[in-house]
């Protein structure tokens, strides 16, 4: 179908000639330095131990820490083409989310919850921003998110 007329290479190019000669050149060279005993300073000064951690009131726990995190869903949650609804009020908008041993949870205005199986922890972390506050208690997290 397409014709071509192709060369057929006697040998190698002048460009693969010229780098085979500089390999071979370079092959038992060592760079400068390398392999040398590096040279220790002749007067070391003490170095101040400053703490570089973040103080306590910046520290973010960490996941093992949190019994668990919650983020708000004010439009419609709509899963596999269905819109989720309470099972005992029948709200359909203004979730919580909780994302809690590895178990995702719903909990409507009127504080109906329950157990959503379509979803999972990749996806609240997909759709979660990052956390604005900590809370000790679960009902200081509500208060904080307006339920």
């Amino acid at each position: 179908m397409f014709h071509r007329i192709r060369r057929r290479a006697k040998g190698p190019s002048e460009e693969q000639r010229q780098f085979a000669e500089v390999f071979a050149r370079m092959q038992n060279q060592v760079p400068q330095g390398l392999g040398a005993p590096r040279a220790t300073p002749e007067h070391t000064e003490p170095v101040a131990v400053v703490d570089d951690f973040l103080p306590p009131e910046l520290r973010v726990p960490s996941h093992d820490q949190l019994g668990g995190k919650m983020m708000p869903w004010t439009q419609p949650l709509v899963l596999d083409g269905e819109m989720v609804a309470c099972a005992e009020c029948g709200a359909y908008r203004n979730w919580l989310i909780l994302s809690t041993r590895d178990l995702i949870w719903l909990r409507c205005r009127a504080g109906h919850q329950q157990q959503e199986r379509r979803l999972d922890t990749a996806w609240y972390n997909r759709n979660s921003g990052p956390a604005d506050a900590t809370h000790a208690t679960f009902e200081d997290c509500l208060r904080h998110l307006g339920h």
